[in-house]
């Protein structure tokens, strides 16, 4: 069976890792449960990819630099957000409307952690593995 017959479009990498998917096959899931908001194991990831058989953690200690992709990803809700509040609220010295803000904001990055601390295991994850159009066929390839 050619590539293009087994997968004949190149999944989405955005969509692939919104989903929290395997970034070699795009399709497997990573995470053992799919709510990230059950406290108790939301971060627990499968050891290979149901799929294709990527491990989830190539070597140990791989996940130590994904605290710099989820302070990215809360910098750039931050600037969203403040942007926002900015346009639809506005902003003066006058008032406490940017305390406001902060205290939103920081209510909103608090809520959102379990979805950063995921999206951001993947995404470093998508760094250093890449689609394999031929995943199926392809033996994983140890760094």
């Amino acid at each position: 069976m050619c590539a293009h017959e087994h997968h004949p479009n190149k999944p989405n990498l955005l969509l692939s890792v919104l989903q929290n998917k395997c970034p070699r096959c795009r399709t497997g899931k990573l995470y053992k449960h799919s709510n990230p908001y059950n406290l108790k194991n939301f971060m627990e990831m499968k050891t290979y990819c149901d799929v294709c058989g990527q491990p989830s953690e190539p070597e140990t200690g791989f996940y130590f630099g994904t605290g710099y992709v989820s302070y990215a990803l809360s910098v750039a809700i931050s600037v969203a957000s403040f942007i926002a509040w900015w346009v639809l609220i506005g902003l003066s010295i006058n008032d406490n409307r940017l305390f406001w803000w902060i205290g939103g904001n920081a209510v909103l990055l608090l809520l959102m952690q379990p979805l950063l601390m995921r999206l951001s295991r993947i995404i470093w994850l998508s760094f250093f593995v890449y689609y394999d159009r031929n995943w199926y066929t392809d033996k994983i390839v140890h760094g």
